[in-house]
């Protein structure tokens, strides 16, 4: 399945980052699936939550995320 959301993360820079912003999404949606980018410092998610909610999420742990268009 591919990607639903895309966030740009310009402060992820480390594993410990990529470890929170995990943490957050999932525990918001336990399915989600989510792939971190360093080099990109980007996030992909597929999730059934909305996408004010994943900002929300990557927000609360700390993170400013910018969504980005995905690919239909």
């Amino acid at each position: 399945m591919e990607p639903n959301m895309k966030f740009s993360v310009p402060d992820m820079s480390c594993g410990h980052c990529t470890a929170a912003i995990e943490k957050a999404i999932m525990a918001k949606d336990a399915a989600a699936k989510v792939g971190c980018d360093l080099d990109t410092r980007t996030v992909a998610v597929t999730t059934s939550l909305s996408e004010a909610d994943l900002a929300a999420a990557l927000e609360q742990a700390g993170y400013a995320a910018t969504p980005l268009a995905t690919d239909a």
